[in-house]
């Protein structure tokens, strides 16, 4: 027999980027955490809601993850060189680099980020459109 594959464990999600960027390319990246960061981490006492990642002299930084009660301070992405110039190209062309979810199944805690272009109003209202009218075609099935 095989190993299992020990299925991947969503931390948090952050919802609120799906709905204001449209969202292009996915990538995970590992990060350079303390003990007690990882501990609430894993205890699910995490919000990507207002976090967003910036570039600095060639390195990822997550800025403004809420653990526990406080804002935690600029936590360091781990990504390849060419990772990171991709996500720089892709900055300059004016998209934003997005916290999606955090995973944390396993030994490692996982940050998946993505390249989104921010949605315009009425791209946010046709997004709520869509979903009440799939919400009606369920419940008329049913």
């Amino acid at each position: 027999m095989g190993k299992q594959k020990k299925p991947t464990n969503n931390v948090t999600v952050n919802r609120r980027a799906r709905f204001d960027y449209a969202l292009g390319d996915e990538l995970s990246c590992g990060m350079s955490l303390t003990g007690p960061e990882v501990r609430l981490i894993r205890d699910h006492h995490v919000q990507l809601k207002g976090s967003f990642i910036t570039v600095k002299n060639g390195e990822l930084f997550l800025n403004n993850l809420t653990l526990g009660s406080e804002v935690a301070r600029n936590i360091r992405l781990l990504a390849t060189k060419r990772q990171i110039l991709s996500l720089s190209r892709a900055r300059q062309d004016g998209y934003s680099i997005v916290p999606v979810k955090l995973l944390a199944g396993g030994r490692h805690i996982k940050l998946v980020i993505a390249t989104g272009k921010g949605k315009k109003k009425y791209d946010k209202r046709r997004t709520i459109k869509g979903r009440d009218l799939d919400r009606e075609e369920r419940r008329g099935l049913k």
